[in-house]
């Protein structure tokens, strides 16, 4: 049993490793010459995100760089930074960015995942339902996708934000809180979902019916004006790359085990759950974000009202049909 503790423990390690980027400022760069050779593409990826498996299989054209992040929250400050120019993040990241006057564009994101994310407790303490939840600790990361899911909870319970001991906890401070009963709940994705379902621990409920958890895809408006041909041979490959690893489950999961640092049965787990197609960025898409968007500000959980549907960019959206 201690052996497998610290298999998981080294591998929660792995996973929040975060590779930091060089952070030079682009602002200055001129818009790409007609027939001028553009720069490579940097890329922000998440430990398992769709993005994890281009890296994996080395699919990245030449000369593309890649900078993990270990949250949304944290590839959205990379692409503030100007250290990337294209990332990966779940339904929050973009609301809480723009938020902050982070400047993008959403160009694609993927068909939903509701069971990608949950609600984890442990059996012995008898939860049944999240409004048993009330008056106790829950362990989240603010910002990222599980903070929607939060809401949505709390909605469809009848409580508020009150009425639970919220702890803003990055993954790897939240997994040692929730095995030593610091916490009580942890919401949490894929994989770190996957990984900390261990014997007595129970997933009290997850994102079905509550919230589309969709993945999106991220851009500078700077990369949008001096490299939109490697954007859209990038997305090309990202659309060939993801569609071969749905088809293709068995090699996919040997492949991305030793990317993500977890054995091979938590990588199946997680991916027959939380691996999904691309799909275009369309309007109503858009309005879906903007849903989220007035949530958080009817809470009070962003400072301001976000127009969120002003960053939606559908001129990549015939790759990602």
């Amino acid at each position: 049993m201690r052996r497998i503790t610290a298999v998981l423990a080294g591998a929660l390690l792995l996973l929040s490793t975060s590779l930091v980027a060089g952070c030079a400022d682009k602002s200055a760069q001129p818009a790409a010459a007609s027939g001028a050779a553009e720069e490579p593409l940097h890329v922000g990826y998440q430990r398992f995100g769709g993005l994890s498996l281009v890296k994996a299989r080395k699919a990245g054209a030449p000369g593309t760089t890649w900078s993990l992040f270990e949250s949304g929250p944290a590839l959205t400050e990379g692409l503030k930074a100007g250290a990337i120019d294209i990332g990966q993040v779940g339904e929050a990241p973009p609301i809480f960015a723009a938020a902050g006057k982070i400047d993008f564009r959403i160009i694609g994101t993927s068909a939903p995942v509701p069971k990608g994310e949950a609600v984890l407790v442990k059996a012995s303490k008898g939860y049944t339902s999240f409004k048993d939840l009330r008056g106790k600790k829950v362990a989240l990361n603010k910002g990222s996708n599980v903070n929607w899911l939060l809401v949505r909870l709390l909605e469809a319970n009848g409580m508020t934000i009150k009425d639970i001991d919220v702890q803003y906890l990055k993954p790897a401070d939240a997994r040692p809180a929730f095995d030593n009963d610091q916490v009580d709940a942890w919401i949490i994705w894929d994989p770190y979902f996957a990984l900390a379902e261990t014997p007595g621990v129970k997933v009290l409920v997850d994102a079905t019916g509550l919230a589309n958890n969709r993945e999106y895809l991220l851009v500078s408006p700077q990369a949008l004006k001096t490299k939109p041909g490697k954007i859209r041979e990038f997305l090309k490959t990202y659309r060939q790359v993801t569609d071969w690893g749905i088809a293709n489950p068995d090699e996919r999961v040997k492949i991305l085990a030793p990317e993500l640092g977890i054995p091979e049965d938590v990588a199946r787990r997680a991916l027959q759950r939380s691996a999904q197609p691309l799909a275009a960025i369309t309007p109503e898409i858009g309005g879906e974000l903007q849903q989220i968007s007035d949530g958080f500000t009817d809470l009070q959980l962003i400072p301001v009202k976000v127009d969120i549907k002003a960053r939606v960019d559908e001129q990549f959206s015939d790759l990602l049909r």
